[in-house]
């Protein structure tokens, strides 16, 4: 092992090293997609694999991390549009609009945590992607089915009411983004259109909770 960086890392704040890191495998990940490997991760940052491994565990740590970190951003992109001083249709087009930008942006980092590549499995067994990200899109869900509760007066069970659409929203986003970026069959607009429009029926019905931001 190198000496001089075993040194350099232990004598850096755990966070400070482990955003580096982060830093590094985002810069790898935007080059390789799926195919991103601990070894080229480690190569970037300029360390050995085993001092990747102590930081993170192994691949799945790592990729929980850098979940992680693109969900924080995510739903704080989200949450910004839904506070955004507008009508409740605009609204709800601008954060689907944001959803679908962010994928859009950057799909190599879309495809690293959806859709892992044959290569991957070969070279580091063990690794399952479906058993990570579905924590992922679960945590989307029930942020988003938070704020719907907070804000919309859904009347009786309402909890459980915005539980089951903050997560069928979250699918329908994720289903028809995956689709989308796959094919491209029309505009982003289109889409959110298109999307906002099947939403539309109860959601646009349903009152703000008195005293609430609004939805």
């Amino acid at each position: 092992m190198d000496i001089t960086h075993r040194t350099t890392d232990q004598q850096k704040p755990v966070e400070q090293r482990r955003r580096e890191l982060l830093e590094a495998a985002d810069r790898v990940v935007l080059r390789d997609g799926p195919k991103a490997s601990m070894n080229a991760i480690a190569a970037e940052a300029g360390i050995t694999k085993p001092i990747l491994y102590r930081h993170f565990g192994d691949k799945g740590g790592l990729y929980r991390a850098l979940a992680t970190r693109h969900t924080d951003a995510l739903l704080a992109a989200l949450r910004a549009a839904l506070d955004a001083p507008s009508d409740r249709r605009n609204r709800v087009e601008s954060t689907l609009d944001t959803y679908l930008a962010s994928i859009e942006a950057m799909p190599q980092v879309y495809r690293f945590l959806m859709h892992p590549a044959e290569e991957s499995h070969q070279s580091e067994q063990g690794f399952d992607v479906g058993r990570h990200s579905a924590p992922l899109l679960r945590r989307m869900g029930e942020e988003l089915g938070q704020v719907i509760a907070e804000r919309v007066d859904l009347g009786p069970d309402a909890e459980v009411q915005a539980r089951i659409w903050g997560h069928g929203i979250v699918g329908m986003m994720h289903a028809a983004g995956d689709w989308w970026l796959g094919e491209r069959p029309c505009s982003r607009a289109d889409l959110v259109s298109s999307l906002a429009d099947l939403l539309w029926g109860r959601l646009a019905e349903a009152d703000d909770l008195p005293g609430g931001p609004g939805f």
